[in-house]
């Protein structure tokens, strides 16, 4: 019988595998899961993310071994990596998930074509979750996305047939990737059994607390599902998340169920029009911001004087995570009271977080910093936000210890107490970046541009009209923006 190789890539699990299954059921099966050094040097990979990787595969290897062979792992160029197993094995077929990645893999998936095309190898892409491939308009959208998720999740194969001869292979360690050092104390653990306790946990102990949990530092890392980071690599599958959860009642299933729908949605955002991940959404949104390594730096490190923004950003770099409402006040004071470019705060912020998804992250980056232009400018006020979800200061003392001595009264906002001014006036930053956002978007030919964008990218849940009668002082409201996609 052919062989047919299983290329396994942000899906790291036996369950909900169809791509495996149905490889199975015309032969013998390569599972090959490809570390490949040059994605790994990208601007937006990391460390971290290596790591909790590196642990999910082995842990998807040992439950491959009590089936019968081991996923097989090597590294190097995808292409070069699957043509050895054409000559060596006599591969017929290659099958895989769709995957909606970075730039970088997306060029990389069109040269494993080419391959496959000139070796006359069938490449079956099947969807993983709710992003559609190719979709011409987003009418009905939100009813073909439960659609999928009602489908019937596929079980994980009982046997796999035994390769002799053929090495296991090993993944690389950080330093072997030429990864920096990224020390990230309170990482979750990688894998699909980490993943399932995860669930389990929230389901039973966490979901009915989930909405008064989501936007405060303080509750969010032990309220919040956690499951970002095991969606993004694939040891649960959406599809099984959302169906397990719908087994339960209440406000907070509904409220997370509400999250997984937009999630999707963003990533198709990136999956129709993959340029925004460099390039603002709004033609008059480009080249709007200066680069300033000073305040990047700052901004990156938590040394930026602003208490409530320094300690959401040491919380980050320690956990890999940090709820959404905090991702996007960190988003917002890089590109408003700082004016930095989305792109470099982004990219930053891509490493930081262990479940970076590039369709969500990009999409996040530019609403937050104002480049839709067909969502609500949110500016947030950082000394604001500390008071409201950090009153008695136990996250900003946790985490800026050299505030120790700073009488509570004074915890937000420091410098009135000890003279040290941060690095920039909140209120007067915000006040000269919303002047400007306001200044281009009563620009003439404005309009037309933000109405294109909404026609293409817009939600069509709530059926929402043509955005140019949803305007509002110049503003443009699209419902998404009112979901918080990453409170996972």
């Amino acid at each position: 019988m052919a062989m047919q190789l299983v290329w396994f890539k942000r899906d790291l699990r036996l369950e909900d595998h169809r791509p495996l299954v149905e490889a199975l059921s015309l032969g013998d099966v390569l599972p090959l899961y490809i570390v490949e050094p040059e994605f790994w040097l990208q601007q937006d990979a990391s460390g971290r993310q290596w790591e909790f990787c590196r642990e999910a595969l082995l842990d998807l290897r040992q439950a491959m071994s009590v089936l019968g062979q081991p996923l097989v792992i090597r590294c190097g160029d995808a292409v070069a990596v699957l043509e050895r197993a054409r000559r060596q094995l006599g591969v017929t077929g290659l099958w895989s998930h769709e995957e909606t990645g970075n730039d970088w893999t997306y060029a990389r998936d069109r040269r494993v074509a080419a391959w496959a095309r000139q070796q006359s190898i069938p490449w079956r892409e099947i969807p993983q979750f709710g992003v559609i491939r190719p979709l011409r308009s987003r009418k009905g959208w939100a009813q073909r996305w439960e659609a999928r998720m009602a489908e019937s999740i596929t079980p994980a194969p009982s046997r796999l047939v035994p390769l002799h001869g053929l090495s296991a292979g090993e993944p690389p360690t950080s330093a072997e990737l030429g990864l920096d050092p990224d020390p990230c104390p309170h990482r979750q653990q990688g894998g699909r059994q980490a993943g399932l306790d995860e669930l389990e946990h929230f389901l039973q102990h966490r979901v009915e607390h989930y909405c008064r949990s989501i936007s405060s530092p303080n509750k969010a890392f032990t309220g919040c599902s956690r499951l970002s980071a095991y969606l993004t690599w694939g040891c649960l599958s959406m599809r099984e998340v959302l169906q397990r959860s719908r087994v339960m009642q209440g406000r907070g299933v509904l409220s997370f169920g509400s999250r997984l729908h937009w999630h999707c949605h963003f990533i198709q955002k990136l999956e129709d029009q993959p340029s925004i991940e460099w390039q603002d959404f709004h033609p008059f949104m480009r080249d709007l911001r200066d680069a300033d390594a000073d305040r990047l730096i700052a901004w990156a490190e938590g040394k930026t004087g602003v208490p409530f923004v320094d300690a959401c950003m040491r919380a980050l770099r320690a956990h890999g995570w940090i709820n959404f409402r905090m991702r996007a006040m960190l988003m917002s004071f890089a590109s408003y009271n700082l004016w930095l470019p989305w792109r470099d705060s982004g990219l930053h912020l891509a490493r930081q977080f262990v479940d970076y998804e590039p369709g969500i992250h990009w999409s996040q980056c530019q609403m937050q910093s104002g480049s839709t232009s067909i969502n609500t400018i949110r500016i947030y006020n950082p000394i604001k936000q500390g008071r409201d979800h950090d009153p008695d200061g136990v996250f900003i003392r946790r985490w800026c210890p050299e505030l120790a001595d700073v009488p509570a009264v004074h915890l937000h906002e420091p410098w009135a107490f000890n003279g040290v001014n941060p690095i920039v006036d909140c209120a007067d930053s915000a006040r000269q970046a919303k002047e400007m956002i306001f200044a281009i978007r009563r620009l003439a030919g404005f309009d037309r541009h933000a109405d294109a964008i909404q026609r293409r990218h817009g939600s069509r849940r709530a059926g929402l009209p043509a955005s140019s009668r949803r305007r509002s002082r110049g503003r443009v409201i699209d419902p998404s923006m009112q979901q918080l996609a990453l409170d996972l």
